[in-house]
């Protein structure tokens, strides 16, 4: 088992879909590389993310980054839909360098890399997100989500 923490704006539309992708063996909403301990006022730089623990031998980081890019505007900066703020940017985090290194060469191969506004960084820390914000699609699957819902319907059938 392996753990990285994918940021593609808000985390509950992230969260219902990575939990559906193969070999993801759990997921969990939280907020990655923020200035503080704790979740304060606006989470002081935290980006919103899904931290996932995933068997290597099913799924890599290139798939993984691969179904983020289904999911995301990899062109937008703080900004997913109609979230817009500095939680709601785009990333990927973890304290593995071979994670780091394997999303880099993802976007590098791309056509259009130098227009990536997706960060790759080490975590430098990661808050778990309150109860509520847990698989909450699942729960209340009429709230908004910035991931189309024929894209969570397609791979809930994997």
């Amino acid at each position: 088992m392996e753990t990285i923490y994918l940021a593609g704006g808000c985390l509950w539309g992230v969260q219902a879909f990575v939990k559906t992708l193969p070999g993801v063996l759990s997921t969990e909403a939280g907020r990655a590389n923020g200035t503080t301990d704790t979740l304060d006022g606006e989470y002081d730089g935290y980006a919103e993310c899904v931290k996932t623990t995933f068997d290597p031998n099913v799924v890599t980081v290139n798939d993984l980054m691969g179904y983020l890019f289904e999911i995301i505007d990899p062109y937008s900066i703080n900004q997913q839909g109609i979230d817009v703020g500095e939680k709601y940017r785009t990333g990927v985090y973890s304290d593995e360098s071979r994670h780091l290194m394997e999303a880099q060469a993802f976007i590098e191969r791309r056509s259009d890399a130098e227009r990536i506004a997706v960060e790759v960084k080490p975590l430098t820390n990661y808050v778990r997100s309150a109860d509520e914000h847990q698989d909450r699609l699942t729960r209340c699957p009429d709230d908004y989500c910035h991931i189309p819902k024929d894209v969570l319907i397609k791979y809930q059938t994997i």
